[in-house]
């Protein structure tokens, strides 16, 4: 996801998407110390998603960059 993705996105959508993010995250994991992993960059797309959506979800907190809280 890119970044002007995530910053087109409300409040809400973003705390959906973390969600997402964090269970398929923790899924990844579990599966990939159990079993072969089929896509191991996989990990760290999905790491850096939740890097943006939390850096974004901060920079409305503290208004940051002329962004509001949508």
């Amino acid at each position: 996801m890119k970044i002007e993705e995530v910053r087109s996105k409300t409040d809400a959508e973003l705390d959906y998407e973390l969600d997402n993010f964090k269970k398929e995250l923790f899924d990844l994991r579990f599966r990939s110390s159990t079993e072969t992993n089929s896509n191991p960059a996989r990990i760290r797309t999905l790491r850096r998603s939740i890097a943006r959506v939390t850096t974004v979800r901060h920079e409305r907190a503290k208004n940051i960059r002329g962004q509001e809280a949508r």
